[in-house]
């Protein structure tokens, strides 16, 4: 967890003028729980339990977005509290790539790859933001719309793009 001298440093940034623009704004007080919630957020820690309440709020508040389902939900400063901060950019690193540009990824480098094809463990290279069974989702997706193809059934099983030559 966080000390409060860490706190205290991370707020004596110019940080603490975006956070009082926000408050102005949106008529929203920063309670000192909303600020554990942020500093956690910033650093990628998991918000603990007992802050939880204090991240709904903020979530409410569009000065936290969530995305993702399941267990897979991430929980981000909005794009508009990233702008408050000065940082616009943390804000699309942070959201990372949407769903299609992320196929398409998996599926330039099978191109790429041509008759060679790639591993499992290879692709996950490609997108190393996302879990295992994530890259899997998107590739079970794209062999769905028949943009790819799987040949064997081991770990040395090969993913080929449909425009390969390879069956």
């Amino acid at each position: 967890m966080t000390t409060v001298a860490e706190m205290e440093s991370w707020l004596e940034t110019d940080e603490d003028e975006h956070l009082e623009r926000v408050a102005e704004e949106g008529s929203y007080s920063f309670a000192t729980a909303d600020l554990f919630v942020l500093d956690h957020l910033r650093r990628g820690d998991p918000v603990p339990p007992e802050l939880k309440a204090r991240l709904q709020r903020l979530v409410e508040n569009n000065i936290v977005e969530r995305f993702g389902r399941g267990r897979g939900v991430k929980y981000i400063p909005s794009r508009r509290f990233a702008e408050f901060l000065g940082d616009p950019a943390a804000y699309t690193r942070d959201r990372g790539l949407d769903r299609g540009t992320n196929k398409e990824l998996l599926v330039k480098h099978l191109d790429l790859r041509g008759t060679e094809g790639c591993t499992l463990s290879e692709l996950t290279l490609v997108l190393p933001q996302l879990t295992l069974e994530q890259v899997r989702t998107l590739l079970k997706e794209l062999k769905q719309e028949q943009r790819v193809h799987l040949v064997g059934t081991t770990r040395s099983a090969r993913w080929f793009s449909k425009s390969s030559t390879k069956t």
